[in-house]
């Protein structure tokens, strides 16, 4: 039994969500795919899989097994990609993730410069405000705002972003400038939902931090959408600082209540890290991490790392 092309076939049946689509996929008949899985089984004297005719589900060996096979084949590949020559030239494809207004005015830049520096390497952006798990979604590197979760990943500090209350010049000549969070409940706001709830707003930091109610006159899903709201005058609004910079700099908004602002949320490139690193994600890495940490500088909203 070839154990490799095994465990390449249970991970396309797995990631496929049938056998017939792990066939599909190897160009391999469906009782061949089935053949081999058992084979598998019987020779690991553990089931692997749940069959059933709608789905496949991974017993509780299945997993852990599933974990080791991605691991030992990536393993394998970087063994290929090294006599291959991989990583003599950066060459190749690579997959990067980000929120989807921070990659579309920071990511997106330095792509497109990294792309003109290395004309073998071609970059998968995928733009989602979804956490995308990088070894089960296949992800080279991913830019993430916030606290980071324990794990095997490894972190490259690139800097901080502020929580930001802002409003339209023209809203607080009607209705008044708050110079405390309490005095938002005389004000309208507009809420993002995808970053905090529309009930209540929360200032300060550590031991300090208050929650506070607010009325929400507009509820919208995108930080876009708050912005241009806000600029429009219809209330105050609450975005990340990167989100709110443009509209800051040209005067449509004005930050309130600086003073009374959470913790900023640290920005940070992640990658899995394991082994050595193929050239064409190290020299992305290296290109990359200077230039969004200078971004996140140069802007008057953002807080140095």
């Amino acid at each position: 039994m070839d154990r490799l092309e095994s465990m390449t076939i249970l991970l396309e049946a797995v990631d496929g969500g049938s056998l017939s689509a792990a066939g599909r996929r190897l160009g391999m008949p469906l009782a061949s795919v089935s053949r081999k899985i058992s084979d598998l089984e019987a020779h690991l004297k553990a089931r692997l899989l749940n069959r059933s005719t709608r789905r496949l589900t991974l017993t509780e060996a299945g997993r852990s097994y599933v974990t080791a096979c991605r691991r030992i084949l990536e393993q394998v590949g970087e063994a290929e990609r090294i006599a291959a020559g991989e990583y003599s030239a950066p060459q190749g494809e690579l997959t990067l993730t980000a929120p989807v207004v921070f990659g579309r005015l920071h990511v997106l830049p330095v792509v497109s410069d990294f792309l003109k520096t290395y004309p073998e390497i071609a970059i998968r952006l995928v733009l989602s405000d979804r956490v995308v798990h990088l070894l089960d979604d296949h992800i080279d590197a991913a830019l993430r705002i916030g606290q980071l979760p324990d794990s095997s990943l490894v972190a490259i500090r690139l800097g901080t972003v502020r929580r930001v209350t802002c409003a339209s010049a023209d809203y607080l000549a009607r209705r008044g400038t708050p110079k405390t969070p309490a005095d938002l409940a005389a004000h309208d706001c507009v809420t993002f939902e995808g970053l905090i709830s529309p009930l209540a707003w929360t200032f300060g930091a550590d031991q300090s931090e208050i929650s506070v109610p607010i009325k929400s006159r507009l509820t919208v899903n995108t930080a876009e959408a708050a912005i241009d709201a806000a600029a429009a005058g219809v209330g105050i609004t609450r975005v990340l600082s990167y989100q709110a910079a443009s509209a800051v700099e040209d005067g449509r908004l004005a930050v309130l209540l600086q003073e009374f602002e959470p913790s900023p949320s640290p920005v940070s490139l992640v990658h899995a890290g394991q082994g050595l690193l193929p050239l064409k994600l190290r020299v992305f890495l290296d290109f990359a991490a200077p230039r969004l940490r200078e971004r996140l500088a140069r802007s008057r909203l953002a807080s140095p790392a």
